[in-house]
């Protein structure tokens, strides 16, 4: 049978109207006298005792502020509580009330007040009881992240925490040495008073999507002040604000513009991230962006203690990424506005490389820079050259060659001349070269998978159907999911055994098969063997292949060009990154508005290169729209 909740009906001191609120009351007591504990069930005159506390007075004024609407009210308002002093039992609200009119009284009171807004939670209704080692007394504490009031609530005496917290502040402010230091409030997207390139270093740990409602969490702290956070400008995803995912990352790229504006030329901004979610992720890098940073590097930052939601989330993150991004130095910005033609794309490739770190190690072993891969680098250069509203002057596979004449080349990474010394010593002393976990869950990651996986050796298609079956879990369901057979037949090539043996096949045969060459001179038999073998063709080949299966790529694209009625419910992702990019380059921004309408949203959201493709091709419409 259903329980039914127990209510207790109340008389509001400043309507005189009735309330009622989710009924509690004392079931265990834990006191000590001298150092001793002891634990012992209310008895009458206890009940009496709060009972007599129940008919203090205390001003009508304190915590009158009803709770505004909000995403994480429901919690509070399933218990029945209305207003702020609704969270507080009568003796913590008494007592709570008489410090604030004392310290106000006094000429440190701002100071003091600190300790009223530290305690504000902890002696709330929101203090959990939770056994600790078979100790009544410690365990528990407030759910972080949460307004939320547990059935078995652990009330703390006041004066006891309120002690305990002025006698930290006092020891926090005999050793607090203020230097040249400020502290102020307010959006990170009004950072009026600081001058232009006056910084030299930026952190930010910023809001991450819908994780966290900050100003509805700060609602009861703020509540003993007679302030509230104004939250128009409040870079969070949140329902009860009309706050979606494009409003966040508009809310983002402002803030991040700021610190673009005032960090110095050739300085660093990191950016801490802890969400899972790949449109959220994709936002916070697509907001760094756009404010003109270039990212350098990702890194993970375990922080060991969780929050209730990356605990209990399976979704969540158990460490944070670090994001590194650099504001590029003033002279190559100078320069590309009057460069020409390639200048800018070698000039841009150059001095990203010399922010890029030179060596990642974990133990003995060196792990692959990610960022100096020369498929990336490519990226990185549309990216710099659409956002600025710039055609990209060279192809692919023109770039790939001339990363090869003007740089140096490590292990499927490219270096500066003068880094080339650093990696070798690194490379020969570290025990092996650790390549990166590739996470399947698309048509782009699919390819880069196979690539590494025939990167080490040549394989049938029977030796990497069970491995790429293993792969798929994780693949987006809106993202059409291509035959393994297409997916070979269109990125790489199988040695039919006629011709020369390409060079990694003959590899692959010298290093798996000596003893069959004891065995025998004919090498028939080893061709034969590497016959049905897969491999990562040479960039010759691989832009004849990447002309077929663009091709194929764009027919489909035309179809989600010509496709009406109702949005799309699956698509090909490659061929809509295939025909933004065709589009972008015929100037036909309106085909790019329509289709990405057309394809499921979470899609859009979660690719940085069609959001770029989408969000550049809507600024040029528009501003074309003016004239």
């Amino acid at each position: 049978r259903k329980l039914e909740r127990q209510w207790s009906t109340f008389i509001d001191d400043s309507t005189g109207e009735t309330y009622r609120l989710a009924r509690q009351v004392p079931v265990l007591i834990h006191y000590k006298v001298g150092t001793t504990s002891f634990v012992k069930e209310p008895d009458d005159e206890d009940m009496r005792t709060l009972q007599k506390i129940e008919g203090l007075e205390i001003s009508s004024n304190i915590l009158d502020t009803y709770l505004p609407p909000g995403d994480k009210m429901g919690d509070p308002e399933g218990v029945g509580i209305l207003k702020a002093r609704n969270f507080y039992y009568k003796r913590a609200l008494y007592c709570l009330a008489k410090y604030k009119d004392l310290v106000s009284e006094k000429s440190l009171g701002h100071r003091l007040l600190i300790n009223l807004t530290s305690s504000a939670i902890v002696l709330s209704k929101q203090y959990r009881f939770r056994s600790q080692g078979g100790s009544l007394g410690a365990g528990g504490g407030p759910m972080n992240g949460t307004l939320y009031v547990p059935s078995l609530v652990k009330e703390i005496p006041v004066v006891k925490v309120l002690s305990q917290h002025i006698e930290r502040m006092g020891k926090v402010l005999a050793q607090l040495d203020t230097g040249r230091a400020a502290i102020t409030t307010g959006s990170a997207a009004s950072l009026s008073e600081i001058p232009d390139s006056s910084l030299d270093y930026i952190f930010i740990d910023p809001p991450f999507g819908a994780n966290i409602m900050y100003s509805e969490l700060s609602f009861l702290w703020e509540s003993w002040l007679g302030v509230s956070t104004n939250n128009k400008s409040e870079a969070i995803e949140n329902r009860t604000q009309g706050k979606g995912k494009n409003e966040y990352r508009g809310l983002m790229s402002s803030c991040l513009s700021e610190a673009y504006r005032v960090l110095k030329p050739g300085h660093w901004v990191t950016v801490e991230f802890s969400n899972t979610r790949a449109d959220v992720w994709n936002n916070i890098q697509s907001a760094i962006v756009d404010a003109g940073f270039i990212v350098s590097n990702v890194s993970s930052l375990d922080k060991k203690q969780g929050s209730f939601n990356a605990v209990t989330n399976a979704t969540s993150v158990k460490q944070d990424l670090v994001i590194s991004a650099y504001k590029p130095n003033g002279g190559f910005e100078d320069r590309f506005v009057n460069e020409t033609g390639e200048e800018g794309v070698w000039d841009f490739v150059r001095t990203h490389l010399g922010y890029l770190p030179i060596v990642k190690k974990y133990g003995d072993e060196i792990r692959k820079i990610p960022e100096r891969d020369p498929r990336i680098l490519f990226d990185q250069v549309v990216a710099y050259f659409v956002r600025r509203l710039r055609d990209v002057p060279v192809s692919s596979k023109y770039f790939q060659e001339g990363l090869l004449e003007r740089f140096a080349e490590r292990d499927e990474m490219i270096f500066l001349p003068e880094q080339v010394a650093d990696y070798d010593k690194a490379r020969i002393s570290s025990k092996q070269l650790k390549q990166l976990s590739i996470f399947v869950d698309d048509e782009a990651s699919a390819i880069e998978w196979m690539r590494q996986l025939l990167n080490e050796k040549p394989q049938s298609t029977q030796d990497i159907h069970p491995k790429f079956i293993n792969e798929l879990s994780g693949w987006k369901k809106a993202e059409e999911q291509l035959e393994l057979s297409k997916l070979l037949d269109q990125n790489f090539l199988k040695y039919g055994g006629e011709g020369p043996l390409p060079a990694q096949i003959h590899s692959y045969l010298s290093t798996n098969f000596k003893e069959m060459r004891n065995l025998s001179k004919d090498d028939a038999q080893l061709i034969k063997k590497a016959k049905d073998r897969w491999y990562v063709p040479n960039p010759e080949r691989e832009e004849d292949l990447q002309k077929l299966r663009e091709r194929d790529l764009l027919k489909q694209f035309e179809e989600y060009k010509e496709h009406s009625g109702r949005k799309l419910k699956t698509v090909r992702m490659e061929a809509v990154r295939c025909g933004f990019k065709k589009a972008w380059q015929e100037r036909d921004y309106p085909t790019i508005i329509s289709v990405a309408e057309k394809i499921p949203q979470n899609l859009l959201q979660e690719d940085q290169k069609l959001l770029m493709w989408y969000d550049q091709a809507q600024t040029r419409y528009s501003d074309e729209s003016l004239f």
